[in-house]
């Protein structure tokens, strides 16, 4: 066991509180929009600070530190080469899915082509998502390995079986809440385990001319070595698994759906890649290259997978190497759980709502969601013994190059490419996914793989798969998109980039009104008389305030910014009265969990 008692005592209370935390706010999730998209209610920062956690998940530590280690700087580059991705993501896709109101991935594949291409879809997904929580537990169990000498498995169950009971509780409001926390920690231990080391050395300086000539580098060779090459790390994580990402990963898209409104989802992206993505670089790469360095002077002795936590225990006193190890179970619970939150989703509205009981009341999904996360959790806990034998970054590659490739280039292209039909979908699907399955097998691999290898060897294979299935996915759907009918202009509006017009009205349910307009305050009360939930009434002077019409989108949320929206919800506006208070019915007073007296701000959408 690494550590003393103490530091295994905090490490707990770490892991209770969190649990506890997150099962708190399980009160807020009384729908399955609650259970699975926070009810649209959270402020930017919010999501901001808890898709770094996702991000940051537990086998970033483990992987960047490992490569950190081994490489030096270049370990940062798969954060640094994705950022074409984010203007498709805020211009295009984001918009779609919010004002489409698509609770799914698999959900946009039937509305912009039919169901046999949601039923590819979704099991794309499921695969994706599914074995990315075994990665996840795999590596908390490798964690535990190291610090408290458990079997992997045992380790891995242990996490499983804590983060699956908060997912039960509180669905999506509890693991943004618990991500935001669990966000501000990572990045609090990740930055202050490397300074700590910098500090160790005597100052930026001294560490640099400690570090080897060959981890100076921000980024690795084009072809060399055959495992790190910037073209295999480019063409794997910048190309498929960004591209997966921000594209198909549900957890993602479920977080920007949380969301209060697409601007502050532009915002949020703008924060989250632009200043919280930097550090989290840093983060999660900062103690391997603090390991290298202690190995120079003698001080150390380690090996890549155990760079991390080497270097935390050496340099943190008792009790602080405790909070970094509670880290590492943040990291853990940050990801797994949106993951398996994710896949609950995927399970619930494309395979049981549509083929087992389509018309039920939303408390019965709600109760298939929760036992299905159970399920999901439980399935994802018996893949951990087929990921062990391959390091976490090698792990991790391997089956990311191997999934995400044909289902990005169909969503690609299915929201950039006014021709690419249903046909060229399930080509690029079905067709590029089987050939990526052959490449896996020998000789197939040295067929397929080796002619795009840029002189590398057979270790490159776990990177360069990528590249082959978006080239051969996407030549498969680009031709047969060629040579078969295109789908007519209307069945695909709102679907596809140039008409998210259409979209924003079909979220409103008729025209929409863009004129500027300003924030209003004002006291809420219950009225007992009023039962419409849906709907919102304010005077004349405010509604010109506000820039609104009736029937216009409204959201009124608690002014009490440090809440970050929990308290708040989405209306309509009514005809305007005389009021000077916001008079709301009983039911839409819990639905926002505010009470009387309570100051409120409106503010028009569109």
């Amino acid at each position: 066991m690494i550590g003393t008692p103490l530091d295994l005592g905090v490490m707990v209370v770490y892991f209770i509180a969190v649990v506890g935390f997150g099962v708190y706010f399980g009160k807020y999730s009384n729908t399955t929009k609650d259970f699975y998209f926070g009810g649209q209610r959270f402020a930017w920062w919010v999501i901001a600070f808890s898709a770094t956690a996702t991000t940051v998940g537990s086998y970033s530590f483990v992987k960047y530190s490992a490569a950190g280690y081994t490489y030096g700087l270049s370990s940062t580059q798969s954060y640094l080469n994705d950022w074409f991705w984010i203007p498709i993501l805020l211009l295009i896709w984001l918009p779609i899915i919010y004002y489409q109101r698509v609770q799914s991935v698999p959900e946009y594949f039937e509305r912009r082509f039919n169901r046999p291409t949601r039923m590819v879809a979704t099991l794309f997904i499921l695969v994706y998502l599914i074995g990315y929580v075994g990665i996840n537990l795999l590596t908390l169990g490798k964690a535990l390995e190291t610090m408290l000498g458990w079997p992997v498995f045992a380790g891995a169950a242990v996490a499983c079986v804590a983060v699956t009971f908060y997912v039960f509780a509180g669905g999506q409001t509890s693991v943004i809440m618990t991500d935001l926390v669990q966000g501000i920690t990572l990045l609090v231990v990740g930055l202050g385990v490397f300074l700590a080391g910098v500090a160790h050395f005597g100052g930026f300086v001294d560490w640099w001319a400690l570090f080897p000539e060959t981890h100076r580098y921000m980024f690795s060779e084009f072809n060399s070595p055959d495992k790190f090459s910037f073209i295999g790390i480019y063409g794997q994580d910048g190309l498929a698994n960004t591209g997966a990402f921000v594209l198909m990963n549900q957890g993602i898209i479920m977080r920007f759906l949380a969301l209060r409104s697409v601007k502050d989802a532009r915002k949020m992206s703008i924060c989250w890649i632009l200043v919280l993505a930097p550090l989290a670089a840093i983060t999660v790469s900062g103690g391997g290259w603090i390991a290298k360095a202690l190995t120079v002077t003698g001080e150390l002795e380690t090996t890549g997978q155990d760079a991390f936590i080497d270097a935390a225990h050496f340099l943190c006193s008792p009790g602080i190497f405790g909070f970094v190890l509670a880290a590492l179970m943040a990291a853990l619970m940050s990801t797994a759980d949106t993951l398996i939150n994710a896949a609950s989703a995927i399970f619930v509205n494309d395979i049981y709502r549509p083929y087992f009981k389509k018309k039920a009341e939303d408390k019965h999904y709600l109760r298939i969601a929760r036992f299905s996360s159970l399920s999901i959790a439980a399935i994802g806990l018996m893949l951990v013994p087929l990921f062990q034998g391959e390091s976490i970054y090698l792990a991790h590659a391997k089956f990311t190059a191997a999934i995400t490739p044909p289902i990005v280039i169909a969503i690609l292209f299915g929201i950039l490419w006014k021709r690419f039909n249903t046909p060229a979908a399930l080509a690029a699907m079905v067709g590029g996914g089987f050939l990526v399955f052959l490449s896996t097998f020998s000789p197939f691999d040295d067929w397929f793989l080796k002619p795009i290898s840029f002189g590398m060897g057979p270790d490159s294979y776990k990177y360069i798969r990528a590249i082959f299935g978006l080239l051969v996915s996407g030549t498969l759907g680009g031709v047969v998109a060629m040579v078969t009918k295109p789908q007519s202009a209307e069945s695909i509006a709102g679907l596809i980039t140039g008409t998210q017009i259409t979209a924003m009205e079909y979220f409103k349910g008729g025209p929409i009104n863009r004129r500027e307009g300003k924030v209003v305050y004002l006291p809420v009360q219950t009225d007992a008389t009023l039962t419409d939930a849906e709907m919102v009434c304010v005077s004349s002077a405010h509604m010109d305030t506000l820039a609104a019409d009736p029937g216009d989108l409204l959201y009124v949320c608690d002014k009490r910014w440090w809440l970050g929206g929990l308290r708040s919800f989405h209306t309509k506006a009514g005809e305007p009265n005389g009021h000077d208070v916001l008079r709301l019915s009983p039911e839409a007073m819990a639905r926002a969990h505010f009470s009387d007296g309570d100051t409120v701000y409106i503010e028009k959408q569109f």
